[in-house]
């Protein structure tokens, strides 16, 4: 068994695969395999992974489009390794020693392990993650604060031991990553934290993240889902109930109608009812500033208190 299943998703973006297995290839760690699922209606992939023949790739090529995230649990089933590091196939590893550094971490005892990241815009311009001191703690007595902030980033920047055997949920296309770290979160209360930024995480306009973000079609279906796995008593986090006061604003849902028209995953809580009863006493224009946002929603938070609870 090798130490590592480095799990590539990939999608009709040669190139992009193309520098991802190059920073694979001058890594420092060899004990590894990759996997690849090619999600192409091409052939294009498959051209580049056969021109890694140093590389010990098992390509899989998906006889039905698969989307995301079933790709990603394709990838994640053929894995042979004893620890899963899924690469999506735009982002690539850092330097030459991002894995050997992931691997290190293997020891501590944690089985959710993930590392600081910079992301490339097309631009070239980089940007660097961090890690507020603050939700260090907070991410493991409370995971459904990952709602307010992913403050983990990308799959690509975690490396999970197998015997968390749960799949991404294939319901999901925007909260997918979230709602995977919260389960594990809440099943290990735990991980490791490299801080260096390891993967290079790159960021173009066809990403999900720019067709989903704000969008009621999927944020309030994802969103509900989440309250039906979760449950309601995170919401007496306030920073978790201010995710979901957000996320009412900024799809501009303004009344029990245009919640239900997305309710495909059970009926909407009271408290969310009245978190939008709520706002729509106030203009989107009055809620769209900050701090005037913040009181409502505190005021919101404390008429709304008795509702927060499964």
């Amino acid at each position: 068994m090798k130490k590592i299943s480095i799990c590539i998703p990939s999608y009709k973006r040669p190139q992009n695969i193309k520098r991802l297995l190059r920073s694979i290839a001058i890594q420092t760690f060899k004990d590894y395999e990759i996997v690849v699922t090619d999600d192409s209606p091409d052939s294009s992939v498959k051209e580049v992974v056969d021109r890694f023949t140093q590389l010990p790739i098992f390509y899989f090529k998906n006889e039905q489009s698969l989307g995301t995230p079933a790709n990603w649990n394709r990838a994640i089933t053929l894995a042979k390794g004893e620890w899963i590091k899924l690469m999506h196939d735009d982002d690539w590893f850092r330097n030459e020693n991002s894995l050997q550094r992931f691997a290190e971490k293997t020891i501590t005892g944690k089985d959710f392990i993930f590392s600081g990241f910079v992301t490339v815009l097309e631009s070239a311009e980089e940007r660097k993650s961090s890690f507020p001191s603050l939700w260090k703690e907070m991410i493991v007595k409370s995971p459904l604060a990952l709602l307010a902030q992913n403050v983990i980033g990308t799959p690509s920047v975690t490396l999970i031991h197998r015997s968390f055997a749960e799949l991404y949920d294939e319901r999901m296309k925007w909260r997918v990553d979230i709602d995977y770290y919260i389960r594990i979160l809440k099943k290990e209360r735990a991980y490791e934290l490299i801080e260096e930024p390891l993967v290079n995480v790159g960021m173009s306009k066809d990403q999900v993240t720019n067709s989903c973000i704000n969008k009621p079609e999927f944020e309030l279906p994802e969103g509900l889902l989440l309250l039906q796995k979760h449950g309601l008593t995170p919401l007496r986090q306030v920073i978790v109930y201010d995710a979901w006061w957000r996320i009412l604003r900024n799809t501009g849902t303004r009344n029990e109608k245009q919640l239900n028209r997305y309710a495909f995953y059970g009926n909407w809580p009271e408290a969310i009812i009245k978190m939008v009863d709520h706002q729509s006493k106030f203009s989107r224009e009055l809620l769209q500033i900050g701090p005037i946002s913040k009181m409502l929603m505190l005021f919101s938070y404390l008429l709304n208190r008795k509702y927060l609870h499964d």
